[in-house]
């Protein structure tokens, strides 16, 4: 079940949200659990019981970390790597076992022994609460939490659907007090809605009409590539993929509020960046934020040298890379990632931050290499990325443009202009001057808001079904 779907829409989430607020105070984390494992088992109901393993074993692991932790750290550090393995090796076998021995058969003494396991399919998900779960037993390990001893509650927190399938990473101690006590008022109900349907509307009116183009215009460059057209492929796959996970996260937290959780922000206008390394503080921040925290301190960080400082870059983004999925081409785009933040560390960074000029071709350069990646990054076949990418300097091209790509880009103009000012932070800014200078306005908010709801429900019933891209992970 996906959030721009009519089932959840119209069905799940308003029963839900029945069930959640008829429920007396002292049972709601369990109507949140059960509900939760009814959206998660709603398309593949086997799979409940994976994420179940998961969340016991850190479970039943946290009683012992929590005890030794103090008195006899060696024991705590033991049920610690068994926690973390074992939820590991759920990740691993059903992410990563097919790609593993795809890639062993290559091997000629290998060839014809090893076959694909059939009808192994990756649990919704599971990159992201493994995470989460993760979470809880290193912050357990380190004093910076407490023994969770309630089941349910801990259950809620791994299984939460606003942010179940897609993110943001919420990490156990910035929501363990909100696990035992958090605010409901109408004030935050209606703020998550209104932030629900900002993220709703970015998805379908935008993330999805992007998608559309995109795959129009992948079709026309494979049939006649031009400059125009590999430009146009990295724009617009650039804004759906902002669009589309930015939309998800705006709609995790949304119904976060409805629920009376505050989850972190997950994007910070991220294509407004300075350089890469300023993109990767605004992107995914859940992400970046976790790697940092759980992977990257843990190796030494920036603390043993410069040189140690690149090898810990280095693995960071390999398992970036590889987080995002069991193919060369993410493996690639973490290492390409990882080559390009390591040029800004030596000496690009404060080339860009020298003058106006110089910080502006930082964006620029920001803007481009972002493009790049997402063309490794959306294709598993990577011949098709370099075309793209040789198409953009003109190799491999029919010329400039053709009749078709100059209607084309005429046709989708409005679109990508709205796309564009629309990822950025000034129509925000604009109407929060609007409504400061004349407060009379105020109520326009609610009538906008209901607005781009009505609109976005029209045009994903007329749709077809687009999941989020991050769905996948």
């Amino acid at each position: 079940m996906v959030f721009s779907s009519t089932i959840f829409l119209f069905g799940f989430l308003p029963l839900s949200l029945l069930v959640y607020y008829i429920s007396p105070l002292r049972i709601r984390n369990l109507m949140l659990f059960l509900l939760s494992l009814i959206f998660y088992g709603f398309g593949e109901p086997t799979y409940i019981a994976v994420m179940l393993f998961s969340v016991t074993v850190a479970y039943l692991t946290g009683f012992p970390i929590g005890k030794y932790r103090e008195s006899n750290p060696n024991k705590a550090k033991f049920w610690l790597i068994l926690s973390v393995c074992l939820n590991l090796g759920m990740l691993v076998f059903f992410k990563y076992t097919n790609f593993i021995i795809e890639n062993l058969s290559l091997i000629p003494p290998l060839m014809g022994v090893l076959e694909p396991i059939e009808g192994l399919t990756l649990p919704i998900g599971i990159s992201f609460y493994t995470f989460q779960i993760m979470s809880y037993s290193i912050d357990l390990y380190r004093g910076a939490t407490d023994t969770q001893r309630s089941y349910v509650s801990f259950g809620a927190y791994v299984s939460l659907f606003p942010q179940l399938i897609a993110g943001p990473i919420v990490r156990y101690r910035d929501v363990d007090d909100q696990l035992i006590s958090r605010t409901h008022s109408v004030d935050k109900f209606s703020s998550g809605v209104s932030r629900f349907t900002v993220g709703f509307a970015k998805k379908i009116l935008l993330g999805d009409s992007l998608a559309a183009i995109y795959a129009y215009l992948g079709t026309g460059f494979a049939a006649e590539p031009t400059v125009l057209t590999a430009w146009m492929l990295v724009l617009t796959y650039t804004l759906h993929i902002y669009f589309d996970f930015s939309g998800y996260s705006d709609m995790a937290i949304g119904l976060g509020r409805m629920l009376g959780f505050e989850f972190l922000e997950n994007f910070n206008y991220p294509y407004l960046a300075s350089s890469i390394t300023d993109f990767w503080r605004r992107w995914h921040i859940s992400l970046s934020s976790w790697f940092r925290e759980y992977v990257y301190i843990p190796l030494g960080g920036n603390r043993k040298g410069l040189a140690r400082q690149f090898v810990n870059m280095g693995v960071v983004w390999f398992l970036t890379g590889l987080w995002h999925g069991a193919a060369w081409n993410f493996i690639l785009w973490g290492v390409f990632y990882f080559i390009i933040l390591s040029l800004e560390k030596a000496f690009l960074l404060k080339w860009f931050e020298r003058s106006p000029a110089t910080r502006a071709l930082g964006h620029v350069w920001a803007l481009i290499l972002v493009g790049i990646g997402w063309m490794i990054f959306d294709h598993t076949n990577l011949s098709e990325a370099f075309a793209i990418m040789g198409g953009m300097v003109g190799i491999g091209t029919v010329g400039f443009t053709s009749t078709t790509v100059s209607y084309e880009l005429l046709r989708c103009l409005p679109l990508l202009t709205v796309a564009v000012v629309a990822a950025t932070p000034y129509p925000a800014r604009l109407f929060a001057k609007l409504e400061a200078k004349r407060p009379r306005l105020s109520f326009l908010r609610p009538i906008l808001i209901g607005l781009a709801l009505a609109v976005s429900v029209s045009y994903m019933v007329s749709g077809t079904f687009s999941p989020f891209l991050y769905y996948i992970f």
